[in-house]
């Protein structure tokens, strides 16, 4: 029991219970901005959001193709607002913050005669064996 105690409490556990709750309440809220707000603002535009009475029958046998567009549909909207909405906003926030760092040292340098990259700290290429300075 004391092994599993330690295997909930270790940090990684927690962080990732922490992250699927959040996912789950940020997918129901990107869902939300999705179904009410941008398919009727479409619906507005094109006259129906709905494409599941859409469909073509082979020999009895039913093809919905409106629910695969309704699908294809929610997916590229709910990607789309997730990009506009958080990726693209976290982006800038992030490029604003670095701004005034300074970039970190190098770690590698490139041969002056095969143009391999090589460590800093090298003084023969690993690649032709030329003197690197």
């Amino acid at each position: 029991m004391k092994g599993f105690k330690q295997f909930l409490m270790r940090g990684n556990v927690v962080d990732l219970a922490v992250a699927v709750v959040i996912g789950a309440a940020f997918g129901a809220v990107v869902t939300a901005l999705v179904k009410d707000l941008i398919t009727p603002l479409i619906a507005a535009a094109v006259g129906s959001p709905d494409f599941s009475g859409i469909y073509f029958t082979v020999n009895g046998s039913k093809f919905l193709i409106g629910e695969f567009a309704n699908a294809v549909l929610s997916f590229i909207l709910i990607a789309a607002a997730v990009y506009f909405f958080v990726v693209l906003p976290l982006n800038s926030l992030m490029a604003r913050i670095r701004r005034g760092q300074a970039p970190p040292d190098p770690t590698t340098k490139t041969c002056p005669e095969c143009l391999s990259t090589i460590p800093i700290g090298a003084r023969r290429c690993a690649f032709c064996t030329a003197a690197v300075s």
